[in-house]
This record gives structure tokens, C-alpha cells and sequence, in this order.
């Protein structure tokens, strides 16, 4: 597995990592025994980065407790992210429009994750969501504190907008912004141009927009009933009809170079700048496989120009309801 390298402090991980998010909410009941199979597969073909948060337990670590769980025997070979930043004493419907950075949440939060996680310190510690109510020097000089006292290594940022970005970076260096991006979504390109000129790498959050890049998507109302795409403006009827034939047009391609469609996905995503990593996540170790093998996949000018014209501006459909759509500052 090639690695690359996320901002200027020195954080090196592998070219693709792993996002848990789907282990444990969003995508329907999942299987314990199964996500540590995807994990440790994953680190069996390269995978050093690991993708987790407080918010993907629903406040009881059940997230966090798996991938520590799963890591254990080679912690030290892998890096692990979690996140802070959402309210989790409310009810699980009210958490995702609820923010709590506070100073004395985020030290919570990193005592709770340590102790999930069964680590001494927490490589990459993430803002999981900007809170308006907490300015972002606070939270930056938070982490630092976590940081000189080794209970933390990297700052990291999510869904943050370049002024943000820029008055975090001033009290402690941000190693990488993470926010959703992939041929659906493509929005962020916006935010590139702040994280070069900083020297911030970029995590790309549902690079497979969510499962539909991988020809298996299914219309809304034809998944379990706690899984998040039956509510997605993606898989609603007129917008799910349009994302099944761009991927199509995708798949075409792909096929072409004897790769499947979220190969060429990944790859595109890879292409975009040498210090981008994608965090796709799956329940499947042979999708884990799959997912892997993207970064040995190479797009010339032509084929990148091809993906183009067919998603030049994105998917069909917002990514989030008005109730969780970030505001980028």
C-alpha cells in the first residue's frame, strides 16, 4: 500500500484508510464480529488509518470499543482518529443538531476515547462539527493542551470553511480537514485552495457516495428502516433514476481498465492531489479488498476528463437535509 503524508506535522498513513461509521449506525444493524473481520483485512492488505468517533457510539463508545477491539494486537502499526464536538447526553434523535465543544467536553471526550479505544493517546483528534457557540481559539488551544500533555498528536477539523480553518491553524497547526467528498460531492474543492496554502492534508469522508458508487444501490424505502439512504435526497425517485445512470456511464469505464466502479471512484479521488486520503467503509472484507486495490489503479488526463463530463458538478440530490447541512466560514 503506497502512504502518504496530511499536513506538515508529520502524519503518515496509508494512500486509502478505513471510515467505521457504518459499523455501528446509519446503514442498518451491524455485526461486531464482522466489522473486526473488515478491519483486520483491511490492515492485512496496508491499511494504517482508521476512521472512528464518540458520535458513531451514540455516546457509549460501542464504535470506538470495536476498533479498539480490533486493532489491539498492532496498534502500534496504525493510526487512529476519533472526534468530539456533538451533545451525547441528549436522545439519539436530537444529537446530530446539538454541539458541544466546550473546553472541558473535548477533555472529556479524550479521556472517554482513550479509555474505548484501550490506547495511551489519540493520534488524530478531530472537531467533529464547528460549534458556534464555542470559539474556534478555544477549541484549538484545547487540543494543544491534549497535545503537549501526550494524550493526543494530530488536530484535525471536519466540515470546517477556510476563516475557521485559518484562526485554528494560528493556535495549533491543523494537520487535516475532513469533510464528505466524491464524485456526488464536490463541493469542498472550494476550501483546496486554504488547505494548500497551510499545508493541511484532506480526509475524504463517504468517497463512495454513501454505497451508490458501487452499482449496488437500491431505491429508497428498499433498506432496513434505520438505514440512513431511505431518507438520502440521492435515492428519492428523479434524483436515484439520474445517480444509477451516471454510475452506469462510470461503470463503462471502469470495466474498460478491468476495475470495478468504486476502483475508479477511489482512484479519481486519489488523483485529485497527493495529499488526499479517502476513508471508505464497509462490512465486507472482499469490499475491503476491492476498496484496497484503487490505489494501484492510475487515470490518465483522458479518463480523468471523462469522469468528468459525466459528474462534472456532482450527484443528483443535496447530501443532507437543512437539519445537518454544515455552514462553512
Amino acid at each position: 500500500m503506497q502512504r502518504r503524508t496530511l499536513g506538515s506535522q508529520g502524519l503518515e498513513v496509508s494512500a486509502i484508510g478505513y471510515g467505521t461509521m457504518g459499523l455501528t449506525m446509519s446503514y442498518g444493524p451491524g455485526d461486531t464480529e464482522q466489522g473486526i473481520a473488515a478491519i483486520q483485512r483491511a490492515h492485512d492488505l496496508g491499511v494504517t488509518f482508521f476512521d472512528t468517533a464518540e458520535f458513531y457510539g451514540w455516546g457509549t463508545g460501542s464504535n470506538e470499543k470495536l476498533l479498539g477491539q480490533a486493532v489491539k494486537n498492532f496498534r502500534e502499526e496504525v493510526v487512529l482518529a476519533t472526534k468530539f464536538g456533538f451533545d451525547m447526553s441528549l436522545p439519539p434523535e436530537e444529537i446530530g443538531v446539538a454541539l458541544d465543544s466546550r473546553p472541558e467536553n473535548i477533555r472529556k471526550v479524550a479521556d472517554n476515547s482513550l479509555r474505548y479505544l484501550g490506547v495511551d493517546h489519540i493520534d488524530v483528534f478531530y472537531q467533529h462539527r464547528v460549534d458556534p457557540e464555542v470559539p474556534i481559539e478555544d477549541v484549538a488551544g484545547t487540543v494543544k493542551e491534549l497535545i503537549d500533555a501526550g494524550k493526543v498528536k494530530y488536530f484535525g477539523l471536519s466540515e470546517a470553511g477556510p476563516e475557521t480553518v485559518r484562526r485554528a491553524h494560528a493556535v495549533q497547526p491543523v494537520s487535516v480537514l475532513q469533510t464528505e467528498y466524491s464524485l456526488f460531492e464536490r463541493d469542498i474543492e472550494q476550501v483546496f485552495p486554504t488547505l494548500d496554502a497551510l499545508g493541511i492534508g484532506f480526509v475524504a469522508y463517504a468517497p463512495l457516495g454513501r454505497g451508490f458508487i458501487t452499482g449496488d444501490a437500491k431505491p429508497a424505502g428498499h433498506y432496513d428502516a434505520t438505514d440512513m439512504r431511505n431518507v438520502d435526497a440521492r435515492w428519492q425517485p428523479g434524483n436515484f433514476e439520474k445517480n444509477v445512470e451516471a454510475v452506469r456511464q462510470l461503470a463503462d469505464l471502469a470495466a474498460a481498465k478491468g476495475a470495478s466502479v468504486s476502483q475508479l471512484a477511489l482512484a479519481w479521488l486519489l488523483a485529485q492531489g497527493e495529499h488526499k486520503v479517502p476513508i471508505p467503509g464497509t462490512r465486507s472484507p472482499q469490499r475491503v479488498e476491492e476498496n484496497t486495490r484503487a490505489a494501484d489503479l492510475t487515470l490518465s488526463e483522458a479518463e480523468l476528463a471523462a469522469i468528468n463530463d459525466i459528474l462534472p458538478h456532482g450527484g443528483y440530490g443535496a447530501r443532507y437535509g437543512e437539519d445537518y447541512a454544515p455552514t462553512w466560514v
